[in-house]
């Protein structure tokens, strides 16, 4: 591919991951508010498929074509992103109240996915002693973990159908028109997945870099601006349990469902810096959930260093490549 045209389609890949993810959760947010589902059931669920939907077209397409490096790296890239930077830069513009559903119910569970997640790795060293890797079953065991706690989310919502204060914030548009919005922002995703990865696949190659630091960097980053975005307006709107919501439920969708699927697809091989990560990850994770879980919500100095901490992981990150 022509040096110049592998920017262009990255670019364009983005615009259409992006533009498509927004309209995904315009339509299917529309939908959901038409059923008079609670905002921050639509905030994990729907908010959150929607905003990752990036990271699955770009991560089962990379499964598809033998890229694993991309698929894991995406993944744990993507999620220390919305952690430390989503929910960081929310809690810089105004300090970030975590609600007691999130902290006593969907935190942990994140932790606990992320904390199955490593079992699955380093069991595939102890007992297979063929490196890290999520093999198919794993990835099927990850992918029935979604849907178990999708169905009971949308159990929660069924029994609080009455809705939430801010409810009315989410725009409502005709059940024809969210249909169409659904519909077009699934195939700008599906499309804009396929020219990301091929095009970053094009330009890690190009400059002699690993599928590991591109899905680290450009992708994670790239793949989660509707996150960033999403959180960043909820926030501002004072809408905090869509914003929370939101980062909570993507990484829970981006392990559960981007890494699982793409393992049902393909066994997942995991490189050993990505097990550093994943550990980091977790680690990170503790420690916000210990501040929500004493404090109740997330402040601006905590904010800053999250911010801070993720730029220090990424020196890190790309250091270790070079050295």
């Amino acid at each position: 591919m022509n040096n110049i045209l592998m920017y262009v389609w990255l670019l364009v890949g983005f615009f259409l991951l992006i533009k498509g993810a927004d309209l995904f959760v315009d339509g299917t947010s529309s939908i959901a508010k038409l059923l008079k589902v609670p905002s921050i059931i639509i905030g994990l669920t729907i908010v959150a498929m929607g905003t990752s939907a990036p990271e699955m077209a770009v991560s089962v397409g990379a499964a598809i074509k033998g890229q694993n490096d991309i698929v894991i790296s995406n993944v744990l890239g993507s999620n220390i992103f919305n952690l430390l930077v989503v929910a960081g830069g929310c809690a810089v513009i105004k300090s970030l109240p975590v609600s007691i559903d999130l902290r006593k119910r969907d935190f942990p569970f994140s932790i606990g996915i992320a904390a199955l997640l490593l079992f699955f790795c380093l069991n595939s060293l102890i007992i297979g002693g063929k490196g890290f890797t999520i093999n198919r079953t794993e990835g099927i065991i990850l992918f029935a973990g979604l849907m178990a706690y999708l169905g009971f989310l949308v159990y929660s919502a069924v029994k609080g159908r009455t809705g939430l204060p801010g409810d009315e914030e989410i725009k409502t548009m005709s059940p024809l028109k969210s249909v169409f919005y659904t519909a077009l922002g699934i195939a700008g995703i599906v499309v804009g997945g396929d020219l990301v990865v091929d095009s970053a696949s094009d330009i890690a190659a190009a400059f002699g870099l690993s599928q590991t630091i591109i899905g680290l960097t450009i992708l994670a980053v790239g793949t989660s601006l509707p996150e960033l975005v999403t959180s960043l307006v909820a926030t501002r709107k004072g809408e905090n349990d869509l914003a929370m919501g939101n980062v909570i439920g993507s990484n829970i969708f981006n392990i559960l469902g981007v890494l699982g699927l793409s393992a049902a697809v393909s066994p997942v091989k995991v490189s050993g810096f990505s097990v550093i990560d994943l550990s980091l990850f977790i680690g990170f994770c503790l420690i916000i959930y210990l501040v929500t879980y004493f404090r109740n919500k997330i402040e601006r100095l905590p904010g800053i260093l999250m911010v801070l901490t993720y730029l220090g992981y990424m020196t890190y990150a790309v250091m270790r490549e070079v050295f």
